[in-house]
């Protein structure tokens, strides 16, 4: 194997390093207290040289506290972090990945470390949503915030549009997902792909395809063939194995993938509907006839049981043909009176 490809496999299995960060507050009051200390020195080096036949010890004073009262002070300041429950920092270090800072707590780290989070500037068309209510908001129509540093490790939600997709039969469909997921390693999140919220939608997007193609979108009830509106189930379980296999590479989890809507076409709704209207009225004429052929027969052998009537079998055709017509008939049947002999 190539180094290329031994670098680029490298690449794929970023390990995430967790830092452990030293107390921000610690780090605050003392270089707060070193800072104030130090203009101290420079105002007194100030005095003290113009006042001194020997400035040197003035100069000196007054470089030291210039130097760490505006220079080094300041910076220090930017190792500072806050971190709120469930929220993570990837940081580098001159370009190289230095660690991740996670857990909730006020920390300080390595000032000249830099904070890296691509989901931060995002142009997909899908909405994200997510409990988290500070930070910059992601150009996302969903509600999630995202910060430009801060990276979340909540279960957020990605709802992409709606696409229309053709099931197994050629039929166009109109369907829409909903995807539950989070992050689980913020390495491989950041470095693997460029942008790992439009990687997910993208990818949803695509597993749903592929996955609609393999289902009709309905099936008789008395077809064991599977569905996309009778298996929702199986389709949703077979949809979240697709995307979770298609993001491994970012260090996403996915949690649950659901339909949450699903029709057909505009251009087919018409005559797709007019197909399950006709196969509900057979479905329904089929019952109704079982039902009269059972009472027909349960009045034949109920009038042979007790010898009510004897008929041949040219008048039981006749009363089983009337009896039809009257249990089967569209509209109620409109009884006539017979004061004679049926002979």
């Amino acid at each position: 194997m190539s180094n290329e490809s031994k670098s680029s496999e490298k690449a794929m299995h970023q390990e995430e390093i967790i830092m452990k960060a030293t107390s921000g507050m610690a780090v605050l009051l003392l270089n707060s207290l070193l800072i104030i200390l130090s203009i101290v020195c420079f105002v007194y080096g100030i005095g003290f040289s113009a006042k001194s036949e020997n400035p040197t010890l003035g100069i000196v004073l007054i470089i030291v506290g210039a130097l760490y009262g505006f220079i080094i002070g300041p910076i220090l300041f930017a190792g500072l972090k806050i971190l709120k429950p469930n929220e993570a920092i990837v940081l580098t270090l001159f370009g190289k990945y230095h660690g991740t800072l996670k857990g909730e707590g006020f920390f300080y780290v390595n000032p000249f470390c830099q904070a890296v989070n691509p989901a931060a500037k995002t142009t997909s068309t899908g909405s994200l949503g997510s409990g988290s209510s500070s930070g910059k908001t992601s150009p996302y129509s969903g509600n999630i915030q995202l910060t430009s540093h801060k990276i979340s490790l909540k279960a957020m939600t990605l709802n992409n549009d709606k696409q229309k997709v053709n099931d197994q039969l050629g039929n166009p469909v109109i369907i829409g997902i909903v995807v539950v997921w989070k992050v689980i390693n913020t390495a491989q999140a950041v470095f693997n792909v460029d942008n790992f919220t439009e990687f997910l939608s993208i990818q949803a997007d695509s597993s749903l395809r592929d996955i609609v193609r393999l289902y009709p979108y309905d099936a008789p009830d008395s077809d064991e063939e599977k569905s996309l509106r009778g298996s929702s189930e199986e389709v949703a379980g077979k949809l979240k194995s697709e995307i979770q296999l298609r993001v491994n590479i970012a260090g996403l989890e996915v949690i649950e993938a659901r339909i949450t809507h699903l029709s057909y076409a505009q251009e087919i709704a018409s005559a797709m509907l007019q197909r399950q209207q006709a196969s509900a009225i057979i479905a329904a004429r089929q019952m109704i006839v079982e039902g009269a052929v059972g009472m027909v027969e349960m009045a034949l052998e109920k009038l042979n049981e007790k010898n009510i009537v004897n008929l041949d079998e040219e008048r039981k055709a006749a009363m089983v043909s009337n009896l039809l017509v009257v249990l089967c008939g569209n509209k109620d049947a409109q009884p006539i009176v017979n004061s004679g002999s049926i002979y």
